[in-house]
């Protein structure tokens, strides 16, 4: 196991979490993430395989009817919904939740898909409404390109250190089923 590039997993994963609360702290009510808020588990997503891995970790830690719900959900779940996402609207696995989820609902910064075009501004479209996002303080707009490079450079350590592939993706609910 290569324990350097979890090790700063975790570190990233803290910065994110602290950079995230002081965002909320400054943008106020203008961000309506909360604790029960789910909207944004409402679908699938793949993650890096450091990430995967933090995943199976946190997945061993819990009793094992836990890890059994499930790895049923992941299997027979609903296309549309992380399996993650429990019968009470709370992820099961918050502490070790991918990037994706860390950040969703900030204001993010990022180039979209296709050459040379000016980065962009998005958040989720319960967060900031009726507001020009371009107007938010710099200091609340987390940089994706930035976040991206940093975790795919941890992702290709911990590759390396595994003799893994590099760059490879693993479907959440295959994690969570204990297939992947």
């Amino acid at each position: 196991m290569d324990h350097s590039a979890r090790e700063r997993l975790g570190q990233l994963f803290a910065k994110v979490d602290a950079f995230f609360a002081g965002a909320s702290a400054r943008l106020g009510e203008r961000m309506a993430c909360h604790t029960g808020c789910n909207d944004c588990c409402h679908r699938r997503f793949s993650v890096t395989a450091i990430e995967a891995d933090a995943l199976r970790d946190a997945l061993a830690a819990l009793p094992a009817d836990d890890r059994a719900a499930l790895a049923a959900r992941a299997q027979a779940g609903d296309p549309g919904v992380c399996p993650a996402l429990d019968g009470a609207g709370r992820c099961a696995v918050y502490a070790a939740r991918p990037l994706i989820c860390r950040t969703h609902g900030l204001p993010i910064r990022f180039a979209p898909a296709g050459g040379r075009v000016l980065p962009v501004i998005d958040a989720c479209p319960k967060n900031f409404v009726g507001e020009d996002l371009g107007a938010l303080p710099a200091g609340s707009i987390l940089d994706q390109t930035t976040l991206s490079t940093v975790l795919g450079a941890l992702d290709m350590a911990h590759a390396d250190a595994t003799g893994r592939p590099r760059g490879e993706r693993v479907a959440i609910a295959a994690v969570l089923s204990g297939a992947g």
